[in-house]
């Protein structure tokens, strides 16, 4: 109980460079003469050497935001065409509740034929699912076709998976649990990103060329995979070829022909009833994965519209999501 004598403790000065001041007040409690107690001091000191400490440990606030709209360049893209939201690729930040010292990381890309992309049910909800599990979502805008065409896409890829490589001590990521997950066209950009990357550039002026673009997971739902095969989607085709690639160019973009031992662990998931991306895709890709190696997981679910998203609407088809999760945790990307 304070009451003759009580001690007053104030900070002076700014940030966790602050003066304790100690002082007495005199009859602050209402009650005069009564002494003040002796088990008050050490509780009071007790709580100034708490506090004391709690300023000093305060973690450096993060330099990145939830809902952050991120160029992936601070000037114009390689091969821009322009200067509007079209030509500019970019990352909007979604963040975990709780973002520790090695947060797992995912860059998301949206379905839409290479022509629009799906930001809602491909992007923002996906990337919501993803913080549910503690991961911290990237959503990539990524530049389309027919505008642009291959390889300004998969360089927009490129470039988010190695920002958040060449950032991660400050931003909180773990650089060995940075993933890549897509959906219809932005599987096919995911799945090219997984089977086309390089180590970095060390005498790169910019940091962020510096760093590695390999994803280490990979997830694809119902992706668009080859470019050569009867059963791939011929608008996603065309608006990343053009309508008359050379055959050559086509191969080079097809997952069944690109796998290597090094292509990242895969999860897929596909159904039997996509119409518009047939589940040979996945089939093929799953396939191609198996004989170099690769560990691999598919689910082709007999039922289910092509872009469903995660199918929240479907208790059957949204396991998928439970799935990825337990994958997820066999690969140690979450608990």
């Amino acid at each position: 109980m304070l009451c003759a004598y009580p001690l007053h403790a104030q900070y002076e000065g700014q940030g966790t460079r602050k003066t304790l001041r100690i002082s007495r007040v005199v009859e602050s409690s209402g009650w005069p003469g009564v002494p003040m107690s002796t088990r008050s001091i050490p509780m009071l000191l007790a709580l100034i050497v708490g506090t004391t400490f709690g300023l000093e440990a305060q973690p450096a606030s993060l330099p990145i935001q939830d809902g952050q709209l991120l160029q992936l360049w601070s000037g114009p893209a390689p091969g821009a065409l322009g200067a509007e939201a079209s030509d500019i690729p970019a990352i909007t930040v979604f963040l975990p509740r709780t973002m520790t010292a090695s947060t797992p990381a995912m860059i998301v890309c949206p379905g839409g034929g290479y022509v629009n992309l799906a930001m809602n049910h491909e992007g923002r909800q996906v990337a919501s699912y993803l913080n549910s599990l503690g991961v911290a979502a990237f959503v990539l805008r990524s530049r389309l076709g027919p505008r642009y065409h291959h390889p300004s896409e998969l360089g927009d890829a490129q470039r988010a998976i190695r920002m958040l490589r060449a950032h991660a001590a400050e931003w909180r990521l773990d650089t060995a649990r940075i993933g890549i997950v897509g959906f219809s066209a932005g599987g096919h950009l995911a799945m090219t990103a997984s089977t086309h990357f390089d180590a970095g550039h060390s005498d790169a002026a910019d940091i962020v060329d510096r760093a590695n673009s390999r994803p280490d997971f990979t997830v694809l739902g119902y992706p668009v995979i080859s470019m050569t095969e009867a059963w791939t989607h011929q608008g996603s085709k065309n608006n990343l070829l053009g309508a008359t690639p050379e055959l050559e160019l086509a191969r080079s973009v097809s997952g069944e022909l690109s796998v290597t031992k090094q292509t990242p662990p895969t999860f897929l998931f596909h159904t039997n009833a996509d119409t518009a991306v047939p589940a040979e895709n996945s089939v093929a890709y799953y396939l191609a994965l198996r004989k170099a190696g690769v560990p691999a997981e598919l689910h082709v679910f007999e039922r289910g519209p092509h872009g469903v998203g995660l199918a929240n609407d479907d208790a059957a088809l949204s396991e998928w999501s439970t799935l990825l999760a337990n994958w997820l945790r066999v690969h140690g990307v979450v608990k």
